[in-house]
């Protein structure tokens, strides 16, 4: 499995986001609430979702599932003129990304993320970055179907 090595631009997003840890997890209900809410945002610039998280400095040092980290329900913009009440913007910084296509549902993520960050990441010529991964949920992303896929964006820097 060999990521494309992408110098992902400045975007600007607008969504809502939730602190929470991987036993509190809420991102259904993150999601429930922004999908009622996304046909607010005018000047989109696709039609993809995004899936955001902030991870704490230390987050991947010392794996915990109870940590906590903010992610975000969220969609790409091209400014932040009309901002909806109770939606939030996110400016997300350029930089290099690994991006991993991969198709199934949630359920059967652990081993894809166990090898990007247990062997991909550790024999690559680059460290993870501390800066936000996301998933870009396209035309391709069917929630809770074995066919569905989306692109998995990993923030790297040269080693």
């Amino acid at each position: 499995m060999t990521p494309r090595i992408i110098d992902l631009q400045t975007k600007n997003l607008l969504g809502l986001s939730q602190q929470m840890s991987l036993v509190d997890n809420r991102t259904f209900e993150l999601w429930k609430n922004f999908r009622a809410r996304s046909k607010e945002v005018s000047k989109r610039l696709s039609d993809d979702f995004i899936s955001l998280q902030e991870y704490p400095k230390d987050y991947f040092k010392e794996f915990s599932p109870v940590k906590k980290y903010v992610k975000w329900a969220c969609v790409e913009v091209e400014n932040f003129d009309s901002i909806p009440e109770g939606l939030n913007r996110l400016v997300l910084e350029g930089g290099l990304y690994a991006v991993f296509n991969y198709q199934g549902t949630s359920k059967n993520a652990q081993a894809f993320f166990q090898y990007i960050y247990g062997e991909w990441i550790p024999n690559s010529d680059y460290n993870l970055d501390d800066r936000p991964h996301f998933e870009v949920l396209g035309a391709k992303y069917k929630n809770d179907d074995p066919n569905s896929e989306e692109e998995v964006w990993i923030p790297i820097k040269e080693k």
